[in-house]
């Protein structure tokens, strides 16, 4: 599976000079980004093609290759496929269309794929797939991409993200929306029809290559048991959004990437069974990975409120008890600690701030709170209002690790505000109300999962039995 991403040597198969040749973009972005393996492109000129050599077939290359990234017409495939498995090259990204998704002719183009190159040992990715992204190793085989593109800062962003999406246009928009947030990503892949290597092989692969956090958009999920078992063995938090929740849905998701689903709600049984984390929109995929990777896990569900705004104290009391979580029943003791710490409108949960207050203050409160018995967690809703209050949430970080207890974090102010303080300070905010308590609910769902496991109470035998997807059938 390392090849897949940090290949020494790569064959961009069907890179030539002709306007507008996909394969082209792929070899300039190599380029680009400094990736330092060796490049070859084969076209039937054998001409060179961004600066690095060109030759007319794959068995003419005179040098072992690591991976080949397939970018020709889809009746050529299985044709190249059988190259470069007899060149000795054991890992491929077919990015090309044309197969499954277009049909009975193209499933059957497929199939015939997949008996040459599973015969030869070979392992690959797609087809009809973007490729591969490793920001660690300045590698990316995305076709289209330009040299002036915003997602060639990404590249070169590292982080410990890691996504498997079935939509080039869903790994751009994650991206791009990463690239204002205080994450980067470890590696992306864009599975299309996954014929071969699928999600399953892919959280197994991320457990021991520095992620922390799996973001999936799934659009089928034919291989349910393997996926199932592959979620029972990770240890990271596994965040999915799924398509084909509705007949319209499922439609739309078999002509992208041949998906079919036949029943959803097995998919999502099986999910909480293994403790996957179902996401609610797709926005959720680059907005809620944070909450893991800055902040310490939710071990309960009692979360103090803390505000400037009383009106924002009922918006989120109604939203973390939607969200399965609940307002925490400060002690008197507490309350007592709170009032003497500052002007305080309201000392009870939700904890209403009064003007005049410093940065201390601040600090002393969220401290209060966070060595509260009766808190597991803070939701800070705090108009930027003073410089002091960003300064104060820089430091929160700290408190929250020193307590083993998490915060999200909303200013309620405008998002185009919110995203510049989350550059330029490294503050972890959410943008909205919603997006804050989902961040928490899903850290809860996910520490309770983690204790599942560790207890046996997730993953045995009464368990998978509950499971009613065959090894072989579709859940998805």
């Amino acid at each position: 599976m390392e090849r897949f991403f940090s290949p020494r040597s790569v064959v961009i198969v069907g890179a030539s000079n002709r306007p507008f040749n996909l394969g082209s973009t792929i070899c300039s972005l190599l380029k680009t980004v400094g990736y330092d393996g060796a490049v070859y492109a084969v076209n039937s000129s054998g001409e060179n093609v961004a600066g690095f050599p060109g030759y007319p077939s794959v068995s003419e290359i005179p040098f072992e290759v690591d991976l080949a990234v397939v970018l020709v017409p889809a009746r050529h495939v299985p044709d190249v496929a059988r190259q470069c498995a007899e060149k000795g090259i054991k890992n491929l990204i077919i990015e090309s269309a044309g197969f499954a998704e277009e049909g009975a002719e193209g499933a059957r183009l497929q199939s015939r794929l997949d008996d040459i190159v599973t015969s030869r040992g070979t392992r690959y990715l797609g087809p009809n797939c973007l490729g591969t992204l490793s920001s660690k190793d300045r590698f990316c085989c995305f076709f289209g991409v330009s040299s002036g593109s915003t997602l060639i800062e990404s590249i070169a962003r590292q982080g410990v993200i890691s996504y498997v999406i079935q939509s080039g246009g869903v790994a751009g928009l994650v991206l791009e929306s990463l690239q204002s947030d205080v994450e980067g990503v470890n590696k992306v892949v864009c599975i299309g029809n996954k014929a071969d290597v699928d999600e399953a092989d892919l959280i197994d692969y991320f457990e021991g290559d520095g992620t922390e956090v799996i973001g999936m958009y799934l659009e089928n999920v034919p291989r349910g048991r393997k996926f199932y078992e592959a979620a029972l063995r990770s240890t990271k938090p596994i965040l999915v959004y799924k398509v084909g929740r509705t007949r319209e849905g499922v439609l739309a998701a078999s002509s992208h990437t041949a998906g079919m689903a036949n029943d959803n709600r097995i998919f999502e049984t099986a999910c909480r069974q293994a403790g996957v984390i179902g996401l609610r929109s797709v926005s959720e995929l680059h907005a809620l990975p944070k909450i893991f990777t800055t902040m310490p896990l939710l071990r309960g569900r009692n979360v103090a409120v803390f505000t400037n705004s009383g009106a924002f104290g009922g918006i989120c009391a109604d939203l973390l008890v939607e969200n399965g979580l609940g307002m925490a029943v400060l002690s008197a003791e507490t309350q007592s600690k709170l009032k003497k710490a500052g002007h305080l409108f309201n000392a009870a949960n939700p904890i209403d701030l009064g003007p005049g207050l410093s940065k201390q203050t601040y600090l002393d409160i969220y401290e209060i709170l966070l060595s509260a018995p009766e808190v597991d967690g803070l939701l800070p809703i705090t108009s930027l209002w003073q410089d002091f209050i960003i300064d104060s949430l820089v430091d929160l970080g700290d408190l929250c690790r020193k307590y083993a207890k998490p915060a999200a974090v909303y200013v309620p102010n405008a998002i185009k505000k919110v995203i510049s303080i989350r550059e330029r300070r490294g503050v972890p905010l959410f943008e909205s109300p919603e997006e804050a308590v989902r961040a928490l609910a899903v850290s809860s769902r996910f520490w309770e999962a983690v204790h599942s496991k560790r207890s046996g109470k997730i993953g045995g035998k009464h368990q998978g039995a509950r499971v009613k997807a065959s090894r072989d059938t579709r859940v998805a």
